[in-house]
């Protein structure tokens, strides 16, 4: 898969192509990240690439015309790449969004910055806008890279178990079940048994129920997106058989 990054500061990427899961997907050709620096295609000897926004107000605006032909530089030679811009009036980045989009061969992303980007790119330069957040940041170089990030770890042969993005948190609307690790005691508190029991079957309906009350109790938002099991059923109504013990006791 091919990334394409347009921005004023490419030296941002260098480090991030180099380590941990994204070091190793370059280096194995799985993904390639190219970055074109928009100041190369402003006019003038000064290379400017934002000025002051028409009608007043604060801050500055990225000009049109440098966007514009490194959108066209970079679609010269991704020719089936989307661009997509990230800009906090984009549609919410989930990973919903990140299944989809790995299926795409090549994208380019344009990075954003200052107040924000001329409206006239938006309408013939922009397949898609994107937000991680709502939150603003400085510019969108952050932004790009966590979806990149997120992009790789679905790409086949990019982690180094096969499964591992498939039981990623929010990959089917629940929050990953705890993890630990050795030493088997920390500071006085153990490692749940059932980790330790060598029961495989056990282990995993421990950490199904582990996984919904987790997100019963963190993100309860995501259980009204889901279709729950048979399984998952059943540990529901034990719940609730438990909650009904409880203020039965109480109440009593």
């Amino acid at each position: 898969m091919i990334f394409a990054a347009l921005t004023i500061f490419p030296e941002l990427f260098n480090d991030f192509k180099k380590y941990g899961i994204i070091g190793r997907a370059v280096k194995n050709n799985i993904i390639k990240i190219k970055t074109y620096n928009i100041k190369n295609f402003a006019k003038g000897k000064h290379k400017i690439t934002d000025d002051r926004p028409y009608g007043g107000g604060y801050g500055m605006v990225m000009k049109p015309e440098p966007l514009a032909e490194g959108i066209r530089a970079a679609k010269k030679d991704l020719k089936t790449a989307k661009t997509i811009l990230l800009t906090p009036q984009g549609k919410p980045f989930n990973q919903k969004t990140a299944i989809m989009l790995s299926a795409e061969k090549e994208i380019i992303f344009v990075c954003g910055r200052y107040e924000g980007v001329d409206e006239r790119i938006y309408s013939d330069f922009i397949d898609e806008e994107l937000s991680i957040g709502d939150f603003v940041l400085t510019g969108g170089e952050t932004p790009v890279m966590a979806v990149i990030d997120a992009l790789t770890r679905l790409l086949p042969e990019s982690l180094g178990c096969k499964n591992s993005a498939n039981n990623d948190t929010f990959s089917d609307n629940l929050i990953e079940y705890a993890h630990y690790t050795r030493p088997e005691t920390f500071e006085g508190k153990k490692a749940p048994d059932i980790l330790l029991s060598g029961n495989h079957k056990a282990i995993e309906n421990w950490r199904l129920e582990n996984a919904l009350k987790r997100t019963f109790l963190k993100r309860y938002d995501l259980l009204e997106k889901r279709s729950f099991s048979d399984k998952e059923i059943k540990i529901l109504k034990n719940w609730q058989a438990d909650i009904q013990k409880l203020i039965n006791a109480g109440s009593a």
